[in-house]
């Protein structure tokens, strides 16, 4: 059996998981940053230049999805992640659980 490999699907493929993974990371960043702001740790100044470094984030990762039209695609491979994600939780959370569902 032989595997058909297109360039261009792979090419997107690749990107989009790229970009799913990156704002993952910049969400992941987020949460740090509120957990230190809440907790007392970031001056205001500080506060203001992370914000500012964020939206300037989102912009750039939205403008590199819509210039590569990868908006679907890393949508498709971010909601995949999280799906594997909340599967593996509940799984070490209540492994018994799924073991009655198969």
């Amino acid at each position: 059996m032989s595997i058909k490999i297109d360039s261009d699907n792979l090419k997107e493929g690749l990107l989009g998981l790229v970009m799913a993974l990156v704002e993952i990371l910049k969400e992941v960043l987020q949460k740090q940053a509120v957990y230190r702001l809440e907790s007392g740790n970031l001056r205001n100044q500080e506060a203001e230049k992370l914000g500012l470094a964020f939206m300037n984030l989102d912009e750039a990762i939205e403008k590199i999805k819509k210039d590569n039209g990868l908006e679907k695609t890393t949508n498709k491979i971010r909601n995949e992640l999280d799906s594997i994600v909340d599967d593996t939780i509940t799984k070490l959370i209540n492994p018994i659980t799924l073991e009655n569902v198969k």
